[in-house]
């Protein structure tokens, strides 16, 4: 039997991208699954500087239950590095590469637990995303 965590106690995802673009990912997702709870975003902009990019990412931080997920655009960039360093003071984890499939396995998986406990099949999840399309079709259609 597979146990659930109810949603007042559902770890929380929190997404970190450069000019907000993961508002739209967002609502690219409700066309598929519905109605998404328990992620929010928080877009660096060009007019933000590094200090205030930091402190409002810390103050949703704060907030976040133990066992909670970031996911940020790219490694080495501003994103990333602030979620890194906040990751040594929170009990959070940090993935890059975000992406659709990775989000939707992270939302998958809260539900059965902190999404700190589950990191490395997420990140497989996202990473196995990542395909050749027609190399995967002709693959799928192949004769036997």
């Amino acid at each position: 039997m597979t146990s659930t965590v109810s949603t007042h106690d559902q770890p929380r995802i929190l997404l970190l991208t450069h000019g907000g673009w993961g508002e739209h990912l967002c609502n690219s997702l409700r066309m598929v699954m519905g109605d998404i709870t328990g992620v929010d975003e928080i877009a660096l902009m060009p007019v933000d500087t590094l200090g205030e990019f930091y402190q409002r990412v810390e103050a949703a931080v704060k907030t976040l239950p133990e066992g909670s997920l970031i996911l940020t655009d790219f490694i080495g960039g501003t994103t990333s590095n602030v979620a890194a360093r906040l990751s040594a003071d929170y009990p959070i984890a940090v993935i890059c590469g975000l992406n659709a499939t990775l989000l939707l396995e992270a939302l998958d998986q809260r539900e059965h637990g902190p999404l700190t406990q589950c990191v490395g099949a997420l990140v497989e999840a996202g990473r196995g995303s990542c395909l050749d399309v027609v190399a995967h079709v002709r693959q799928v259609n192949q004769p036997q």
